[in-house]
């Protein structure tokens, strides 16, 4: 793509937001980039404002600092019960989970797909909920003998009302003597859910961090943090990580434990794959214990085999042979795999919208395939989240920060894409269109799709999604109520 591709783009954006009044389109510009080759040469200039409020009225794809620490930090630790304090409705929402997989029996030593909440009434907003929620914490201990804790995740009256969680959090651990930890999540706190992870961090750092020591300590012990375990992406990544001869002992928060909290701060070093939502931890054990971190990307052949050998370049010359020997073993399977996919889905157009690390990580997995990304961007980030996804895009791409429904649409239309990558809230948008959607949250109910064993999942969905022959019918039905 050349100068002409990026003036085309510019005003593809501009003449998007020409809808808006004045005041709201000269606002909303500033969250748009379009790629260009100096760029990457003035050490990745970017202005694109990001991590404000969301303009009201546009329809903002965010979630809400609840959703970021129960649903993204808290929810996947998977012997502790998180209690969702507060109206039933926020508690009903996060039921689900985001497919959280986790060892164990249900209810007996997993709690992640279990939701607990204090389903406040108009007596609580009124005298309170410190009793019921100590109630609720006697019975989760009598009910649950197996928790190794609990978390009070706070809903938006609670905040509003003053509810002291941390006096009731601190009289029942000493009465049931388990951890209980307060998260003060309020939804309306911040202006998106990435503040939630910040506070959920925090009280990891407060409450849990240092708190219990390792029998034996290696000199290849690791940590995976911010890893979800999404349809088993940990468990696809950990397998590579220990082929290389690494230990890990804390795995965090997919499918991990109170324990390996409690101990991760005895491992030499914290491999981070979600930065947005796990960032502040790292730093806090780096400054506390002197752990160094360095960031990973386990999506696609291509970025899998850089991690690793970043990764192994931290360690001895036997880690580093043994990753080599790791990367050989599975080169045949993975060429066989962009063998078979990439003729079908060659120069295909992505665009992607996604909350974290994804926008940015995905990249490689689809150039892997051929397809090519034309516009991408995020809910909830930072400055530096788009600092470090500027390298990763070619020029004329659209970059872009927290866009509403409108927006996504027009762009979407106007640049003819073959498949869009977001959430679950934008997915049946999509199908209506006629536009092939992969739900880059959860997977679509597939995955996993970190690692070796995951691009091939990730190569076959893509396939799927894209060369379905139900497009063309629906596109076929569009065209003809038209006609009509």
């Amino acid at each position: 793509m050349g100068t002409t591709d990026v003036i085309q783009k510019k005003q593809l954006v501009e003449e998007m937001l020409e809808i808006f009044p004045e005041k709201a389109k000269k606002e909303r510009k500033r969250h748009y980039e379009v790629m260009e080759e100096d760029y990457k040469q003035t050490n990745c200039k970017c202005a694109i404002k990001s991590n404000v409020k969301s303009r009201p009225g546009v329809m903002t794809i965010r979630g809400c600092a609840y959703a970021g620490s129960k649903g993204v930090v808290w929810g996947p630790i998977k012997d502790m019960v998180h209690i969702s304090h507060g109206p039933i409705g926020c508690g009903q929402y996060s039921w689900g989970t985001r497919r959280n997989y986790a060892s164990g029996m249900l209810g007996i030593d997993n709690f992640t797909a279990m939701q607990v909440t204090s389903d406040f009434q108009e007596t609580d907003i009124v005298f309170g909920g410190d009793k019921k929620l100590e109630l609720i914490c006697r019975e989760i201990k009598e009910m649950f003998p197996l928790a190794k804790g609990i978390t009070i995740q706070s809903e938006c009256p609670v905040g509003l009302i003053g509810d002291d969680i941390e006096a009731v959090a601190k009289k029942m651990s000493k009465e049931l003597g388990i951890p209980i930890v307060p998260v003060r999540c309020e939804g309306f706190r911040g202006v998106s859910q990435s503040l939630g992870h910040h506070i959920a961090n925090d009280a990891i750092r407060d409450f849990l961090m240092g708190r219990a020591e390792l029998k034996e300590c290696g000199p290849y012990d690791v940590n995976i943090i911010g890893d979800y375990n999404i349809g088993g992406d940990a468990w696809a990544s950990r397998i590579l990580l220990e082929e290389m001869g690494l230990r890990v002992i804390g795995q965090w928060s997919g499918d991990g434990t109170l324990q390996e909290i409690m101990t991760a701060h005895k491992a030499k070093l914290n491999l981070i794959h979600c930065f947005r939502s796990m960032n502040y931890m790292c730093e806090v054990m780096e400054n506390q214990y002197g752990i160094p971190s360095l960031e990973y990307n386990f999506f696609g052949p291509t970025k899998t085999i850089e991690s690793l050998r970043k990764i192994a370049s931290f360690f001895d010359e036997t880690i580093q042979e043994n990753c080599e020997k790791v990367i050989a073993r599975y080169k045949d399977e993975m060429d066989a795999v962009v063998a078979k996919y990439r003729p079908r889905l060659d120069g295909k157009k992505v665009m992607l919208l996604i909350g974290g690390l994804r926008a940015r990580h995905t990249i490689g997995a689809y150039e892997d395939l051929g397809m090519e990304i034309v516009a991408t961007g995020y809910e909830f980030a930072h400055k530096d989240d788009y600092l470090k996804t500027i390298p990763e895009l070619k020029q004329a791409t659209i970059l872009m920060d927290d866009p509403g429904a409108y927006e996504l649409e027009e762009i979407a239309q106007r640049l003819d894409i073959d498949l869009m990558g977001a959430g679950v809230k934008e997915k049946y948008v999509y199908h209506k269109m006629g536009i092939p959607f992969r739900q880059m949250h959860s997977w679509d109910y597939s995955g996993p799709y970190h690692g070796f064993d995951g691009f091939k999942v990730f190569a076959r969905d893509m396939d799927m999604a894209v060369n379905s022959p139900v497009w063309n019918l629906v596109k076929a039905r569009q065209k003809k109520e038209v006609t009509a």
